[in-house]
């Protein structure tokens, strides 16, 4: 798996784990003190998160990291 492909994948997990819980990009937004543009570009695969604003991400959604990145 290359640099775009996880950063895709990762997007992708976050908008499933992110639906379960029937938020919106806003939702999770103020959950981890971040804009919704900053939660799309995640979301979308267009920036490469730093761990820490996975962790946030993670810790808004009440799982563990391992979570996020486990697939």
């Amino acid at each position: 798996m290359n640099k775009e492909q996880l950063k895709k994948k990762v997007g992708q997990r976050i908008v499933e784990l992110r639906s379960l819980k029937g938020w919106n990009q806003s939702d999770l937004a103020r959950a981890c003190d971040k804009d919704r543009q900053a939660i799309e570009k995640i979301e979308n695969g267009k920036v490469n998160p730093t761990i820490y604003s996975l962790l946030e991400i993670a810790k808004a959604l009440e799982i563990p990291l391992k979570k996020l990145v486990d697939f």
